[in-house]
């Protein structure tokens, strides 16, 4: 649903039932503690049926109440605070075996990653990363660990590798001005979405180069200036999102990649492997 969710139910609210728009005041006042109740949950708390929650789902333009919960679970992500996320986290978790839950929970995002993700597009972002005249990677706050992982790794195999740094706007754009078409810009972002990625995506898409956006959503900003689109399941892990689906596929693209040039890789290794020896950069005694 493109229009924005509360607003949609604002909008509508006239045309709703008795016990449509006691469902509707209590989303647009909780929508935080709505996000992760069962549509059984939700009618009970308002003091209505299930079914009645589910045909509310359906008046909004949803096929069930499940694409309803997904996009508000959507907004929480993007727009509560730290301190908002510890509070629903710690709703969700209760006094369960933290560990368990959340290795349980990143399990089922790479399942639901693997099962979505757009494998055409991942092989076109492969074949636009190695075919690039230079390689942009960008990634801001949490997703700057993610950028700087992937630069690491294809500074193995590559040259022309430029990692963004993002402290501030004129900086990024004073690095990335020279991008133009036959570049290729390697964008990673995840909720709460940074405004100067979207900027660096937007001009690079306006000098003709793509991009590779790899994100949690289609509704992700960076998303509408994708060339290649990877879609990542991430959600909350606290105050911070869990990134474990998005690194799995980072993998899968240095992977990927380094099969298509395995001959110039295996000697690049080989130099590297010589250098280090020669300055004793890694212990080899081992136990």
């Amino acid at each position: 649903m493109k229009r924005d969710l509360l607003k949609a139910i604002e909008d509508e609210m006239h045309s709703f039932s008795k016990g449509q728009r006691l469902i509707a005041s209590y989303v647009l006042s909780n929508y935080d503690k709505a996000a992760y109740m069962t549509a059984s949950k939700l009618g009970a708390v308002v003091g209505v049926s299930e079914s009645t929650v589910v045909r509310f789902a359906n008046e909004l333009g949803y096929e069930g109440y499940p694409e309803f919960q997904h996009s508000l679970q959507e907004i929480i992500r993007s727009h509560l605070t730290s301190f908002q996320r510890i509070e629903v986290t710690n709703n969700l978790i209760g006094d369960g075996n933290v560990l368990d839950k959340v290795l349980l929970s990143d399990a089922e995002k790479l399942r639901h990653t693997m099962e979505e993700i757009d494998h055409a597009s991942f092989e076109q972002a492969v074949d636009r990363i190695v075919e690039a005249k230079n390689i942009y990677i960008i990634g801001v706050r949490s997703s700057a660990h993610l950028a700087g992982f992937l630069n690491y790794s294809l500074r193995m195999i590559f040259d022309n590798v430029k990692f963004v740094q993002t402290t501030s706007g004129s900086e990024m754009f004073e690095q990335i001005m020279q991008i133009d078409k036959g570049d290729t810009m390697i964008a990673i972002s995840f909720p709460r979405y940074s405004k100067r990625i979207i900027n660096a995506v937007e001009y690079a898409r306006s000098r003709g180069a793509d991009v590779v956006a790899l994100t949690d959503s289609t509704s992700s900003p960076i998303a509408s200036f994708a060339s290649q689109l990877l879609i990542a399941q991430s959600d909350m892990a606290s105050f911070v999102d869990s990134l474990v689906a998005p690194l799995s596929i980072i993998n899968a693209i240095i992977v990927a990649v380094a099969r298509k040039r395995q001959e110039d890789v295996t000697e690049r290794l080989h130099r590297l492997e010589e250098v280090w020896d020669r300055y004793d950069v890694y212990d080899k005694k081992g136990k």
